[in-house]
């Protein structure tokens, strides 16, 4: 669940534009109106051999097993002029229906819509209000933009996107970004049945020097009706540091609390680290290996009824190799181990291991 400023990791491929421009209007097309476009498919096998097809429910990208599948198909369109900027994007694949499928109707395939306009002549200060990537966390829905194939517990368990109004400032030297937020709540477009009251977040970003991203962000609200009013706390941390010309480290931290439904004194809290490292051989080809944990024992965001809740680790091993600079060709492997049984097998049973492996092709244009 997850995209933000702070997610253009080092070296990462981003968008391009491939707008044309008309005669008229030569400067307008080129710097101002962009078309942009993303597809990203893939091949995951899972060698549990489970009769589904649907990965577990944590698992919110890449979640089809044993065919060819299209994880992320998106149309982007941008504007930007000096006090307006725009953003419409529109999607579909695995990603979008898994992610969106609380929403109803046309609304599933809006990965973004938005607009905001700059407050201040001399101060980098801008209100956006309407569907936007997330304030949280250092992962994208974009896969080529991320250091490995697929994403990580934290990332699928937390917001990829979220709509309402954010307050940002960039500082001059853009070594600060700061940013408020009101949104609808939990990785919503609609607001939960029932409920009234907007959810609040904040975003924060330093970046002292090209080496060093540190970022802080937050989630406070309640994410249903306000009969069933349950206050959710949530923070991210996470850090970014480029050791040298090849070298680069991710590390990240969640934590959120919950109010209990029977005794709204106490909470359920969950947490989840996370260490990725990269290794660039060359401007084509990189490796990467991610270690994390999750904890739910109450089964606030990831449920499994079982008497210790969820408790996995996650290993991965990645490599990325660049046929052109707009394609991307990614193979993953996949370990979870869980402390009960788990994952579906071949043989109708439960086993606390599930070794995955996934490929892809990305291409941006």
């Amino acid at each position: 669940m997850r995209c933000s400023i702070s997610r253009f990791l080092v070296g990462c491929a981003t968008f391009t534009s491939c707008g044309s421009h008309a005669d008229e209007m030569p400067s307008l097309a080129t710097d101002r109106y962009k078309i942009s476009g993303y597809l990203e498919a893939y091949y995951s096998k899972d060698f549990n051999q489970p009769a589904s097809q649907t990965r577990p429910g944590f698992i919110y990208s890449y979640n089809k097993h044993d065919s060819a599948q299209i994880n992320l198909a998106l149309i982007k369109a941008s504007l930007d002029m000096d006090r307006v900027r725009a953003r419409v994007g529109i999607g579909s694949g695995t990603y979008m229906r898994a992610n969106y499928a609380a929403e109803n109707g046309y609304v599933r395939n809006i990965y973004e819509a938005n607009v905001g306009f700059k407050l201040l002549d001399r101060h980098d200060v801008w209100l956006d209000v309407g569907v936007m990537p997330s304030h949280i966390g250092f992962e994208s829905a974009i896969g080529a933009e991320n250091w490995t194939l697929t994403r990580s517990m934290m990332a699928d368990n937390s917001p990829y996107f979220e709509t309402g109004a954010r307050v940002s400032y960039t500082s001059p030297d853009g070594k600060w970004y700061v940013s408020g937020v009101a949104v609808n709540g939990w990785q919503r477009i609609n607001r939960p049945g029932g409920n009234s009251t907007p959810s609040l977040g904040h975003q924060v970003t330093y970046k002292p020097h090209d080496k060093l991203t540190l970022n802080s962000s937050s989630f406070i609200g309640n994410d249903k009706s306000d009969q069933d009013r349950q206050m959710r706390y949530f923070h991210n941390f996470y850090a970014q540091l480029a050791l040298d010309d090849n070298w680069a480290v991710t590390t990240g931290f969640d934590i959120g609390a919950e109010q209990r439904l029977d005794d709204r004194g106490r909470y359920n809290v969950w947490y989840t680290p996370n260490v990725i490292v990269r290794y660039r051989y060359s401007d084509r080809l990189s490796v990467s290996a991610r270690a994390e944990y999750y904890r739910d024992k109450q089964g606030v965001i990831i449920s499994t009824r079982t008497p210790d809740g969820f408790n996995m680790q996650g290993y991965s091993v990645n490599m990325d190799y660049k046929l052109y600079p707009s394609i991307l060709l990614r193979a993953e492997l996949k370990q979870f181990i869980s402390k009960e049984r788990f994952f579906d097998t071949d043989d109708n049973d439960l086993s606390r291991r599930s070794l995955l492996a996934t490929t892809a092709l990305a291409i941006t244009f």
